[in-house]
């Protein structure tokens, strides 16, 4: 996964409803492109749901990711903790609905953490990432490219910061 960025580095975390789709592929595009302009960001993904705690990433994502020339091999879900809002500088969730789920956990203090991920990159006309979970290939190939959108807005947000 390359080089680990310096512990000050901004902190990211993603967030989707089972860590298995939309929140890997956008946290591995983050690291990527970030690391490809030398911009040090810690980033990593979660899930709201605990049912695919443990697994790789959806088969469909794994190959969409590889041909774009992202490698999702060594990721396995993850469920969102409490800890998690303290821990990362921006809880990004992928959707509406996962926003209202992190709303719904974190702690009131942190709440200016939380946001919509195209939001934050400066993409509102698009707000959301969806889910391509039940649908085909080019799907998945469409999340992939909202995340590289994604990934240039908030480079060019983090370059001027």
């Amino acid at each position: 996964m390359g080089e680990r960025p310096a512990v000050n580095a901004p902190a990211l975390l993603i967030v989707c409803l089972g860590n298995i789709c939309r929140s890997p592929v956008v946290a591995e595009v983050l690291r990527t492109r970030f690391a490809q302009a030398g911009c040090p960001l810690r980033v990593d993904s979660c899930g709201t749901g605990d049912w695919h705690a443990g697994k790789p990433a959806d088969a469909r994502m794994i190959e969409a990711a590889r041909m774009a020339g992202y490698d999702l091999s060594a990721h396995r879900a993850r469920q969102l903790e409490v800890g998690d809002f303290a821990r990362f500088d921006g809880v990004l969730a992928m959707d509406r609905s996962n926003l209202t789920d992190l709303g719904a956990r974190c702690p009131a203090h942190l709440r200016e953490r939380v946001g919509l991920f195209l939001s934050a990159a400066g993409l509102d006309d698009l707000a959301e990432v969806p889910d391509p979970y039940h649908g085909d290939a080019g799907d998945f190939r469409h999340v992939i490219a909202l995340a590289e959108r994604g990934a240039q807005g908030l480079l060019g947000r983090y370059r001027r910061a």
